[in-house]
């Protein structure tokens, strides 16, 4: 579902030496895969995200999205997408953003409507879905996102922080949400730092150190706690930076 080779991301500022924040990069994500990425902050976590949804593009090396070059606007047709930060127009309701997210997905109306009443009974917006997202928590408003980015029944899920300022309830919902997505055979590619939420939903990991894949293997081959590998990786990727 997704294939990187060899990919270079660099950024020069107006003042300063460049930047280099993907180096080399290759790794593959096959369907129905649950992958988590993780990393240091800076480690190029977010970026890679970015070239994989075509938002910024690779300096060198290539990226598809099944089996489509990510330069293609087709191959992101079977993806959804939660950002970091996502930005949302808080003067509509839940119910009037979910369906605006439908329609530029090309959605039917009866889809749409039945979409979101299905994600917003998930998520527990049912009872809020009427009123406008200015007045949500910052916890709701990321279940928003969630249900935005699902609400064409993408075969590709990539989250970008998805646990980020949700209570131990709203974690709770997004973990059983990424569970069923697994469970239904779909792709899910997660940057997160929460490393409990990965080693308990996750197929295969990939450590991510200063823009270069250090790391990657099954979940199920690990013999120590992933956060014990975690800390040795970046330790030893610091060892050879200084080398």
């Amino acid at each position: 579902m997704i294939r990187c080779e060899n990919v270079c991301k660099s950024f020069k500022p107006e003042r300063g030496k460049k930047i280099i924040a993907v180096d080399e990069l290759s790794l593959s994500v096959a369907k129905g895969e649950v992958y988590g990425c993780i990393g240091p902050n800076g480690a190029g976590k977010s970026t890679t995200i970015k070239l994989l949804l075509d938002l910024i593009r690779p300096d060198s090396g290539s990226i598809s999205i099944n089996d489509l070059p990510t330069s293609n606007p087709t191959s992101r047709a079977c993806v959804g997408y939660l950002p970091e930060n996502p930005y949302l127009y808080d003067f509509l309701t839940a119910n009037e953003y979910l369906h605006y997210a439908g329609r530029l997905s090309n959605i039917n109306e009866s889809i749409i409507t039945e979409r979101s009443a299905l994600l917003l009974e998930k998520l527990r917006l049912n009872q809020a879905a009427s009123r406008r997202i200015s007045g949500y928590s910052k916890g709701m408003q990321q279940r928003t996102a969630i249900a935005a980015a699902l609400i064409h029944d993408p075969e590709l899920v990539i989250l970008d922080e998805p646990m980020s300022g949700l209570d131990p309830l709203g974690r709770k919902l997004i973990f059983d949400l990424i569970a069923e997505l697994k469970k239904k055979g779909k792709t899910v590619f997660i940057s997160s730092h929460v490393l409990t939420d990965i080693e308990r939903l996750c197929d295969k990991v990939g450590i991510i150190v200063q823009g270069r894949l250090c790391y990657e293997g099954l979940l199920t081959d690990l013999t120590t706690p992933l956060e014990e590998l975690f800390l040795h990786v970046v330790a030893e990727a610091g060892a050879n930076e200084v080398k």
